[in-house]
């Protein structure tokens, strides 16, 4: 609402300021309008007045909501250059093309040479740029634990298949008595299939609550985690259920081929 800053906010004018929407709802009450009203430092809090309200964005951090902000114009500036740290100038310069231009730096740097060769470039930087330097640590944190993360579905792969094939190999007498007694080798090796989903099963309905419960923990270290990622936790349950469907059928396959004689002698 409001305005932004024009050609009426001459250094002769009064000092007019821009304020976010984290701002207003930090400072004004519901419904109040904080056009015209005024703000300043402990000294002479009556320096600024409001002109206009903008919509909330994000300055220095990703991981920072709702910060309240004002803007003032850089002529107005010397006034609180000792202010505390966290009042920050940007003293930036925003250029938009019409079109993509590869050689836009060169041109900036030669145009404001030409007029004033004084005036140095800090930084260069497009937007895409910009922000990609603010997700380099979420990113590599992304990175690490879906490395962590794979490593412990494998191990769980791993361990699942070793624990249900130990099981199974240590049923070979009752899969030979089963077989002497006419046993068919297909109803065995669906029963042990049954016995390794049902412990597959019971693992995984404690593990996905837990998982869910686990994201409050690290939805804090990544940029607009909030929740499970439902293509994640598909991937990790059709893992583990075909590790367990391998290591039931593979043993019992083997088991159930084996004669009923050599499977009773050994005990």
């Amino acid at each position: 609402m409001g305005r932004g800053f024009g050609p009426q906010d001459s250094p002769s004018a009064p000092a007019a300021a821009v304020v976010n929407q984290a701002f207003v709802k930090t400072f004004f009450k519901p419904r109040e309008n904080p056009i015209g009203a005024h703000l300043g430092g402990p000294e002479s809090p009556g320096d600024f007045t409001i002109v206009g309200v903008v919509q909330d964005t994000t300055y220095g951090s990703v991981g920072l909501k709702e910060h309240s902000i004002f803007f003032m114009r850089l002529l107005r500036q010397s006034a609180w250059d000792k202010k505390p740290a966290d009042y920050v100038f940007t003293r930036a310069i925003v250029l938009e093309t019409a079109r993509p231009m590869e050689n836009m730096e060169a041109v900036s740097r030669q145009t404001l040479s030409s007029i004033n060769p004084n005036l140095s470039v800090e930084k260069f930087q497009t937007f895409s740029s910009q922000i990609g330097e603010q997700f380099t640590h979420a990113r590599m944190l992304s990175r690490l634990m879906t490395l962590f993360g794979g490593l412990a579905l494998l191990l769980a792969a791993v361990g699942l298949y070793g624990v249900t094939a130990y099981g199974v190999a240590r049923r070979t007498s009752e899969i030979g008595i089963r077989m002497a007694l006419g046993a068919e080798r297909s109803g065995v090796v669906a029963m042990i299939l049954r016995s390794a989903l049902l412990q597959t099963v019971t693992g995984l309905a404690i593990g996905v609550p837990v998982a869910f419960y686990g994201v409050t923990l690290v939805k804090s270290q990544l940029y607009d985690m909030t929740t499970v990622s439902g293509g994640a936790l598909a991937a990790a349950l059709a893992t583990l259920l075909a590790a367990a469907c391998v290591a039931g059928l593979i043993p019992a396959r083997r088991a159930a081929s084996v004669d009923p004689a050599r499977a009773l002698r050994t005990e």
